[in-house]
């Protein structure tokens, strides 16, 4: 008879689209990744249309998408960033790319990304962040998070600012409410507040709610 453990079924692995313009690059990321169990590679792209047409095609929980897919822009990948965020709703856009600037680690955010990693990483950390990402939290290499912190210095940046919706919920999270309650109390559904609660998450760079409630009180939010 076997046991309870043996019969319990594995997780589903977490899926993943790679947008990139260089074959190379995704074959090599596509080699690294599939040598992990809870990973799998269900999609690439190389261009901005035919990276909306995969990931509306296999659905993955999480894209890695450069910044760069066309000769043009250098920042293309930002506009299919906010593409996919508002075709998909939860979808984990984590940023794999060369640039490292302070203004594009903000934009990406402020257009939907749940991380930006430059591509100097290493894999370990990649895989981490994947996993971190397609769990509903935020990754950022040491050199992005301080881009993100360098911004915030100041003050919160207009595109950076919590609309009326994320405060409420923000406020009802330091009284230490659950998302049911939450919910009930602004008479929303427990899983829009959880992706409220995503949102806010993501834009203050935290992956905890108490991390969210002590970041958004050292900001002046609440």
């Amino acid at each position: 008879m076997s046991s309870p453990a043996a019969a319990r079924p594995r997780p589903m692995p977490t899926r993943i689209v790679l947008v990139d313009d260089h074959s190379i690059m995704r074959q090599g990321l596509r080699a690294v990744l599939e040598r992990e169990d809870d990973l799998r590679v269900v999609g690439e792209a190389g261009t901005p249309e035919t990276a909306v047409a995969a990931v509306g095609a296999t659905r993955p929980n999480v894209v890695l998408l450069d910044l760069k897919l066309t000769a043009g822009t250098q920042t293309d990948g930002l506009d299919v960033c906010r593409r996919l965020c508002a075709a998909h709703p939860g979808i984990g856009v984590l940023v794999l790319t060369t640039f490292a600037e302070d203004r594009l680690v903000v934009e990406a955010v402020q257009a939907g990304a749940r991380g930006y990693v430059v591509k100097d990483v290493d894999t370990t950390e990649l895989v981490r962040a994947i996993r971190a990402v397609s769990r509903g939290e935020s990754a950022f290499d040491a050199r992005s998070a301080s881009a993100m912190v360098r911004s915030l210095a100041g003050g919160v940046p207009d595109r950076l600012r919590l609309t009326e919706r994320e405060l409420g919920v923000l406020r009802l999270l330091a009284r230490g409410l659950s998302n049911r309650a939450i919910g009930a109390e602004l008479f929303i559904s427990e899983t829009t507040v959880k992706f409220h609660v995503g949102n806010l998450m993501r834009k203050l760079m935290v992956s905890r709610r108490a991390e969210a409630v002590y970041a958004a009180t050292k900001q002046g939010l609440l």
